[in-house]
């Protein structure tokens, strides 16, 4: 069976079994194809396993609409973040020489990169737009490495499916598969509009996942994770945002 006619087989079930039995019908199917969000539980989770499911099925590799040097916002938004705390400060005043990212779990090859290494990495620019669930949006320049070349040099592990990503802010985290983790678009950003990525637009790391809402592009990154499971994080439910009420898969 094709590729094309296994996803339309799936996708066929799923609407029939939605159809006939309703959401939680529809849930058991997914769960099946290992399609089910980490918040999958509750009065919304056969909601959520449907829009997730259905995303990663019709638009696995589709690409976040990239824009002209002409559209980039004059004043782009910086949202509040809560204080960042005397380390953030150390490390700023030291021009972040001493900024590290660790990435360990399910690698071959944990590692800790410095800021000034990671600028050496292979750098992926786009011109994307960055829309948060509040209603704001703006459209910026932004470059950095791939996280899939980080993902690649550390040697993730087959079994991995998921990337958690923390900020150096306590409590700040989120979580991408990693169908979104390799998509070329997402990228440890540490530049914007062509110079180094300002402090409150998340410098001098920011993960930038263009195919998710903003919640998703957390700032200040120092610690990526890859595992294959997202119950011993947090509530289990994929991320703070989840944690708070938010939709896991975020996807736009």
């Amino acid at each position: 069976m094709t590729n094309i006619s296994r996803r339309k087989f799936i996708f066929t079930g799923v609407a029939a079994a939605a159809g006939a039995s309703g959401f939680v019908v529809a849930a058991k199917v997914m769960q099946r194809q290992g399609l089910i969000p980490p918040d999958a539980a509750g009065i919304y989770g056969p909601g959520e396993t449907l829009t997730y499911a259905a995303q990663r099925l019709l638009n696995r590799h589709s690409m976040a609409r990239e824009f002209s040097r002409s559209e980039i916002s004059n004043n782009p938004f910086a949202n509040e973040v809560d204080p960042l705390g005397n380390e953030f400060k150390r490390l700023q005043a030291g021009g972040f020489v001493d900024w590290k990212v660790t990435v360990d779990g399910m690698a071959a090859r944990p590692a800790t990169f410095s800021l000034a290494q990671i600028r050496t990495f292979p750098t992926s620019t786009q011109i994307t737009m960055i829309a948060c669930e509040e209603g704001w949006s703006y459209i910026a320049e932004w470059a950095g490495v791939p996280l899939s070349y980080i993902l690649d040099r550390v040697g993730a592990l087959s079994q991995a499916r998921y990337v958690v990503y923390r900020s150096i802010q306590p409590d700040w985290w989120e979580s991408i598969d990693m169908t979104d983790a390799l998509h070329p678009q997402t990228v440890l950003a540490h530049r914007m509009n062509g110079n180094e990525l300002p402090v409150p637009f998340g410098g001098p790391l920011r993960l930038r996942v263009p195919r998710q809402l903003g919640y998703k592009n957390v700032k200040y990154i120092d610690h990526l994770t890859l595992t294959d499971n997202l119950k011993p994080f947090g509530k289990g439910l994929g991320g703070a945002s989840p944690d708070s009420g938010y939709a896991w898969y975020a996807g736009i």
